[in-house]
């Protein structure tokens, strides 16, 4: 597992690189920061005197190097916008991501596991059309529709939770159940196709033969097996919820990675964006190993080369 994990890391650094590459060259292709930088009224000499200093004015590859031997530096330069290092502010919204992905996250595992579970057990009765039902919808629903929705209802007409911002725990609910709403659906439905194959297996059967509470054999037995596949699906989403919170956190107004994103993007920050895109590479990655890690565990067959 040692070797594995190292090869791993090591395998890390083309994928950051060619992302890196990726990335530099959407962001330069997509427009001139020096036009939005500078007010319309601006000359010829402005404009070539600030892409001078900026280091626009030299060979896009000569551009590239320099970005990749200051990144490794953990330098991505700084932002117009904010007049402030990208990195740093980059890594300051980070935490507020973090506890709403993990937030959403706690709540679609909260409602999907007994979901899933009970209509496993439930089978072809009124309850499992009703789970089953509820998932169908709560994967068509957008997440941005979700979140308005929410906010019209406990915000707005109940009063019970704020409409925006980040504060109190009582913030923190509503876009947390927006983004969990999605996941939970996803994975009731995987929870339930697999533990519908577990609960047929043999050793299932041969575990009620012998007496044991049904309590037992489900979450001893076939639980742990069941959520094999479920630990794949919380790695993939989990760090698209790093990536992609940016619509829920622009509709409650998070102070989060992403809502920096969309604002870096508006303006054509591009150190900003450079900054986070790499951010979020270095956790998709990091999270895709401990996910793989994790199912090393919970299947101890499993075993990698």
């Amino acid at each position: 597992m040692g070797k594995y994990t190292i090869k791993s890391l090591l395998q890390m650094v083309p994928v950051l690189f060619l992302i890196s590459a990726i990335v530099f060259v959407l962001v330069h292709v997509t427009g001139d920061p020096v036009n939005l930088m500078l007010p319309e009224t601006a000359t010829e000499e402005d404009r070539a005197v600030l892409s001078k200093a900026l280091g626009l004015d030299r060979p896009l590859y000569v551009q590239f190097g320099l970005f990749l031997y200051n990144a490794v530096q953990g330098d991505f330069g700084h932002s117009f916008h904010y007049g402030q290092s990208a990195l740093p502010l980059v890594l300051e919204r980070l935490p507020a991501s973090f506890q709403l992905a993990g937030a959403g996250m706690l709540i679609a595992t909260l409602i999907a596991i007994p979901l899933g579970i009970i209509s496993a057990l439930k089978r072809n009765t009124y309850l499992d059309l009703f789970i089953s039902g509820l998932s169908a919808l709560g994967k068509g629903m957008p997440n941005f529709w979700t979140g308005i929705m929410l906010i019209l209802l406990f915000s707005v007409i109940l009063g019970i939770f704020p409409v925006s911002g980040k504060g109190g725990l009582e913030h923190l609910v509503l876009p947390a159940i927006t983004l969990g709403a999605g996941i939970a659906a996803q994975m009731t439905r995987l929870i339930r196709a697999s533990m519908l194959e577990i609960l047929n297996q043999e050793y299932i059967r041969t575990a009620r033969s012998k007496g044991l509470l049904e309590t037992v054999v489900i979450f001893k037995h076939a639980l742990r097996n069941g959520l094999i596949p479920v630990v794949t699906i919380m790695g993939l989403q989990f760090t698209s919820l790093i990536g992609g919170t940016l619509v829920t956190e622009t509709v409650f107004s998070w102070p989060g990675l992403g809502q920096l994103l969309v604002s870096a993007v508006n303006t054509h920050d591009m150190s900003i964006v450079q900054a986070a895109v790499f951010v979020i590479a270095i956790i998709v990655l990091v999270v895709n190993l401990l996910t793989d890690i994790v199912y090393r565990y919970l299947d101890p067959r499993i075993k990698y080369s």
